[in-house]
């Protein structure tokens, strides 16, 4: 159904582009696209994931599940989503800030020190900057709001 549709994750650090290959899309519309995946590497943690892309708010939020099919982690990470329509590709560039829910309710944001080496290099626009902040803000606060188990319900919709 969506086979037409390519998926591609661009990185500042290291500076690379992965083609999503394996990812099934199960879900799309104007606003999201919910995709669930395994691992590109193996890990001992975790195997498999769902993440839905919010193409218009920039982060992505995956659901990680370990070998056993047990939650890990909510792991969320704030992007910047360019679209070619012309070849219907979706390139999710790394804004380098994650921040990551467990179970408990407990949130944690990481990377930033990523954010910083790599303005300090010049690896990544300023403007890039405060997107990815004003984006890791909106995103606290749907978490801290207590709306975050509405992001949760639109992977669960889709198990």
């Amino acid at each position: 159904m969506y086979d037409h549709i390519s998926l591609y994750r661009k990185r500042f650090i290291p500076d690379e582009t992965n083609y999503l290959k394996d990812d099934i899309i199960v879900y799309k519309d104007d606003h999201i696209i919910i995709t669930k995946w395994d691992t590109l590497k193996p890990r001992k943690d975790i195997k498999r994931g769902m993440s839905v892309y919010f193409l218009d708010k920039g982060y992505k939020v995956s659901k990680l599940y370990s070998p056993e099919d047990e939650v890990v982690y909510w792991y969320c990470d704030i992007v910047k989503t360019i679209i070619n329509e012309e070849k219907n590709e979706y390139i999710f560039e790394d804004l380098l800030l994650d921040v990551v829910v467990y179970e408990d309710g407990h949130a944690e944001v990481l990377d930033a020190d990523e954010l910083a080496d790599a303005v300090e290099k010049k690896f990544i626009p300023l403007e890039y900057v405060s997107m990815a902040l004003r984006q890791m803000h909106d995103l606290l606060n749907i978490i801290y709001g207590g709306e975050f188990h509405k992001i949760q319900q639109l992977i669960a919709d889709y198990e």
